[in-house]
């Protein structure tokens, strides 16, 4: 393996998030997010939403803690509500509860694709007898799974279902991941964690794994770095020796 993939010697199993890693879905849920924030926002007179806001309050959160933290950054105070509240309530919940709707019927409609080169690393780990496993803050994550038809190469997904019916504190807590590492009979200094978000790094950071890999898809390569990843690359199969890629597959 240590010829193969020299960044992860040592590394038994690597825990990956999803949107935005294995899937372009981070794509969406951007969508999703300014369509239910641009309005909400500008109703409430204050500073408009920005891209720059989804990656510095919202990406790798649960998708309730999202909606906290992007209110409590314009000072905007609302009940938290159930995770039944009806999508029209002006609750956390109800909020939240909007912005899925739209990722749901995105998803639905239109499908998804896994990145190739997060195809090309998984190969690659997996016939180095790697072990591997999803780790995401979204409730959406098995249908994600079965939409860009790669379901069947993960047995132990830990998504936010599995996290409420556990208890299991959100990203940046570095619980979801541990539990993971846990089911495929591994110590986070076995795994490797590998995530595109501030809040992914920083669990990955807090729990002490072997490795964190930073995929920058937007937040930036530094900053990813300062939050606590050891190494960020622009797309997975950049781990990837040449040697290992199928005619044509890298440009």
């Amino acid at each position: 393996m240590a010829d193969t993939l020299p960044p992860l010697d040592g590394i038994r199993g690597v825990l990956f998030d999803l949107d935005g890693v294995l899937t372009p879905t981070t794509d969406v849920h951007m969508a999703a997010w300014a369509r239910l924030f641009e309005p909400y926002l500008a109703a409430h007179r204050v500073e408009p939403y920005t891209q720059q806001d989804y990656f510095d309050f919202i990406d790798g959160k649960p998708r309730y803690d999202g909606v906290r933290s992007m209110l409590a950054a314009r000072g905007i105070d609302v009940p938290d509500g159930t995770p039944t509240d009806d999508p029209s309530a002006d609750t956390v919940c109800g909020l939240g509860n909007r912005k899925n709707e739209t990722v749901s019927r995105v998803l639905e409609e239109e499908g998804v694709a896994p990145y190739p080169g997060s195809i090309l690393f998984l190969d690659a780990i997996t016939r180095a007898g790697l072990q591997v496993a999803v780790v995401s803050s979204s409730r959406n994550a098995p249908a994600v799974l079965d939409a860009a038809g790669i379901a069947d190469r993960f047995t132990v997904v830990v998504d936010g279902m599995v996290a409420a019916a556990e208890g299991l504190p959100g990203k940046p807590a570095p619980d979801t991941y541990l539990h993971a590492a846990k089911l495929l009979g591994l110590t986070a200094a076995d795994c490797a964690v590998v995530e595109d978000a501030h809040s992914g790094v920083q669990a990955g950071r807090t729990g002490d794994f072997g490795l964190v890999l930073g995929v920058d898809r937007g937040a930036g390569a530094r900053q990813l770095l300062d939050s606590g990843a050891d190494l960020v690359v622009d797309d997975l199969q950049d781990m990837l020796p040449l040697t290992s890629y199928p005619a044509g597959a890298r440009s």
